[in-house]
């Protein structure tokens, strides 16, 4: 929105303009009478004086509604239509010399709110609104170049100890180019099930690699990476960007990022503010001088400055520590996400419109997703994951052993491959009990009947989609670990396959069930045929991994698995900080 009509509006409340639809249950954007009609949004044209508006409002049963802030909107119909696609032309969105104070960010708060709220609020003209609130960063090959809502994706949510920008002045390190302080790999899974909030330590040692920022002018220059530092580093150093910490999360966890998101330290404040306030807990009472916090024991409601020092303070909880704090930061956002989803908060256009403007107002987003029907689009397929199934974890880390004053961790080996392992083959992090559309009886019965000892499985594992080494991977599994010693690798298939398929003649039937129960098979995938002949001349069954194998020992119908000993919670779960 343009500065002419910033002045026009702000003395509207763009909550007046939402009115419930009985026969729809949404809300739906309404005009004054006086104002003028079109089915489309079209050119900006003066909004209607506040002495029309008061007349308009005057006659008896007419809605009292002005209209979005230098813009108009469609009339109100009997029924809505299907939401159109965005308008050619002008984008929207601010273009970087004006965005400095947005570069100050910080917080999880505003991300996660944003992508909730654009679904409840609705309407094209206020999405197009909301849109020109936030500032883009143009990432490059760092992100993906479009959002997928058929895809499972994973953005990265940051947030920087940069003080600069009002409302800010009291807060982080006055010197600071603005790193990443709080950092959160969101991943969604693909058929939204479930997703996982993964927190990575700020003080985590890696290595960041060379990256290309884009600069004001429109060239590139490459950042010289750097080894053995501290994660947080990757962002703001030597003009580091977004991207940078994206391309270190792919170097250090092997987990492509898909998009980003940041949000400064006011977003906490207006957020909470925006919902009178997000409930916590703690098992002590709490005086901290560092973060002016102050709670009793128990249950409290914080909002505004006493909300962020609950989510800055390190010296309350636990060790005094950043994980401790990391801790604390999950427990916060799993009750604002509550919050945001209660019908209290999703029932209130004013609630919802505050919201959404706070949040906005505190984003920075890669340019892939700041437009208008992406947005849209992400925030509706956020939705659909239950709080229940959002788990929160962070990466598993160990003391760096090679400091006698202990300040940084690096990953634990024993539990963080399988952690990252988990996120890039999309398996959820809770028990998720998935739909499955049922088999045909004579297909389900080939499960059943007796079977035979894993010792007396004798199998061959072909490659036929999986991901290379799958096959030996898979056999190792099975030989050290469910006890299949008669198996052997044989190679990679001729063809390849969308699904893991294992054949076997009649009479191997109770050697193929014991084999779909280790495996997870379904009945659809045992195809009931001819066996081979192995080098001993013995009668062999065929197991074939497609492109649906997860990994090994990984069972293919599992849409969770056994999680290594993790300190992990769920967003519909209400703790107290300790």
């Amino acid at each position: 929105m343009d500065a002419q009509g910033r002045g026009r509006a702000e003395n509207v409340d763009p909550a007046d303009q939402w009115v419930l639809n009985p026969r729809t249950g949404e809300y739906e954007l309404r005009l004054s009478p006086s104002a003028p009609q079109s089915a489309v949004p079209g050119p900006r044209r003066p909004a209607p004086r506040a002495k029309d508006a008061s007349s308009a409002a005057g006659k008896a049963g007419s809605a009292r509604r002005t209209s979005a802030p230098g813009r108009e909107v469609p009339p109100q119909r009997r029924r809505r239509p299907a939401p159109e696609e965005p308008v050619p032309g002008r984008r929207g969105r601010r273009p970087a010399k004006k965005s400095k104070g947005k570069k100050a960010l910080l917080w999880v708060g505003g991300s996660t709110a944003f992508v909730v709220l654009v679904a409840g609020v609705g309407g094209y003209v206020y999405l197009k609104h909301l849109e020109g609130n936030v500032s883009t960063t143009d990432v490059g090959d760092a992100g993906s170049s479009s959002f997928s809502k058929d895809e499972a994706f994973n953005i990265l949510v940051i947030g920087t100890d940069k003080r600069t920008g009002a409302g800010n002045e009291g807060y982080g390190d006055a010197g600071s180019v603005g790193h990443a302080d709080t950092t959160i790999l969101l991943h969604v899974a693909k058929d939204r099930s479930n997703a996982t909030a993964l927190s990575i330590p700020r003080d985590l040692i890696v290595d960041i690699p060379d990256c290309e920022t884009k600069q004001e002018d429109g060239s590139t220059e490459i950042v010289p990476g750097e080894a053995g530092v501290r994660f947080n580093r990757s962002l703001g150093e030597g003009g580091r960007d977004a991207g940078c910490t994206m391309r270190t999360v792919k170097e250090a966890f092997g987990i492509q990022p898909n998009h980003f998101m940041m949000a400064d330290f006011n977003a906490v404040k207006t957020l909470t503010t925006a919902v009178d306030g997000v409930d916590v807990c703690v098992e002590k009472a709490v005086d901290d001088p560092k973060s002016h916090l102050k709670l009793p024991a128990g249950e409290s409601t914080v909002e505004g400055e006493q909300a962020l020092a609950f989510v800055r303070t390190r010296h309350a909880f636990g060790n005094e520590g950043d994980l401790d704090r990391i801790k604390v930061q999950q427990q916060f956002l799993g009750s604002l996400m509550r919050k945001m989803s209660s019908s209290d908060t999703l029932t209130s256009p004013t609630k919802l419109v505050k919201l959404a403007e706070a949040a906005t107002k505190a984003l920075t987003v890669d340019s892939a997703i700041g437009k208008v029907g992406t947005l849209k689009d992400m925030a509706l397929e956020l939705k659909k994951v239950p709080t229940k199934n959002i788990t929160f974890t962070t990466v598993p880390v160990i003391d760096n052993p090679a400091e006698k004053v202990k300040a940084t961790v690096v990953v634990n080996e024993a539990k963080g491959p399988q952690v990252f392992d988990m996120i890039r083959n999309d398996i959820s992090f809770t028990e998720v009990k998935k739909k499955e559309k049922k088999e045909k009886a004579a297909v389900a019965a080939r499960l059943e009947g007796a079977k035979s000892d894993p010792s007396e499985i004798r199998v061959r594992i072909l490659n036929g989609g999986a991901a290379a080494g799958s096959a030996q991977l898979e056999l190792n599994h099975l030989q050290t670990e469910a006890g299949v010693t008669k198996s052997e690798n044989a190679g990679n298939a001729d063809t390849e396959l969308a699904k893991t398929t294992l054949e076997y003649a009649p009479d191997q039937a109770d050697q193929a069930r014991a084999l779909a129960e280790i495996l997870g098979l379904s009945g659809a995938a045992m195809k009931p045929g001819e066996s081979v002949t192995n080098a001993q001349g013995l009668p062999t069954m065929t197991l074939t991994l497609g492109k649906d194998f997860k990994g090994a020992g990984v069972k293919l119908d599992a849409t969770s698995v056994e999680t290594p000993e993790l300190d992990k919670s769920t967003a519909d779960q209400v703790q107290c900080a300790s």
